[in-house]
């Protein structure tokens, strides 16, 4: 059986890929990942992530949302053309959005109220969010508690907490963890939290270009390592890749409620 994986998050867009960007998607498809969600970061992104799109239709996938290493005091304005990107395209998300406190500790507070203005766009639109967090999860916690009580649903894009964060995350019921590169690290520590994991929690990530997985490890990223992400989890869960394979991307599915699947070219 061959596999029909879906990396959740990565940013093919990005000048990284301008080398080989086509080449990429190819040899994605060629290790069995049949389609890619693309978070922006901000209003620059846009445009190269939506031509991408309307390169790839049916396997490139759209989101948009204010990166909170882009949030700034002029964040509302960087959100504009975002937001009319957001209504004028299909997108499957808000994201990817959150709270950066290791870059960003002297925007905090900016990033607090940037996060809060997208989870609205999400609610008011039925979207999921796509979530960053670094060094942030105990902010990150405090606003989601605040919505308890919403349909707010999403992911925490690669997830690198332990056991109680991802207790915590679990316990919003709707919300999954992306599980990347990270996971392939000798000390990463994310394995040791996969197999207390709900399998339809999870979700796999590249996050392509930035943190490759073993053996790739400090190269660029790309899609196609998917596969060894899955293989990976597939090691800890200790199933069948395939069956990882399967229940990942109908979590992902659900959770973007994405249209279904009819191989284009690659």
């Amino acid at each position: 059986m061959g596999l029909s994986l879906i990396d959740t998050h990565c940013h093919a867009y990005a000048s990284a890929f301008d080398v080989d960007r086509n080449e990429a998607i190819a040899r994605a498809v060629e290790a069995g990942v049949d389609r890619l969600l693309l978070p922006n970061i901000d209003a620059a992104s846009i445009q190269p992530l939506l031509d991408l799109v309307a390169d790839h239709p049916g396997r490139c996938h759209p989101m948009m949302g204010l990166h909170p290493c882009h949030v700034d005091a002029e964040w509302e304005s960087e959100c504009a053309p975002i937001l009319r990107a957001l209504d004028a395209h299909p997108c499957i998300a808000v994201g990817e959005i959150g709270m950066d406190l290791f870059r960003g500790r002297e925007t905090r507070d900016a990033q607090i109220t940037a996060f809060h203005a997208q989870i609205g766009w999400a609610l008011e639109r039925d979207l999921p969010v796509v979530l960053h967090v670094r060094e942030a999860f105990e902010d990150t916690f405090a606003i989601l508690d605040q919505y308890a009580d919403t349909p707010l649903r999403g992911v925490f894009h690669c997830f690198t907490g332990g056991r109680v964060e991802a207790d915590k995350v679990m316990s919003y019921g709707r919300f999954h963890v992306g599980l990347g590169g990270v996971t392939t690290f000798k000390n990463g520590g994310v394995d040791q939290v996969v197999p207390h994991l709900p399998t339809d929690r999870i979700l796999l990530e590249t996050d392509s270009p930035y943190l490759a997985p073993t053996p790739y490890r400090g190269k660029r990223n790309e899609p196609a390592y998917t596969r060894l992400v899955a293989q990976r989890v597939a090691d800890l869960l200790e199933m069948p890749i395939e069956e990882v394979s399967a229940l990942t991307t109908a979590n992902a599915e659900r959770l973007f409620r994405l249209p279904a699947f009819h191989s284009p070219s690659a």
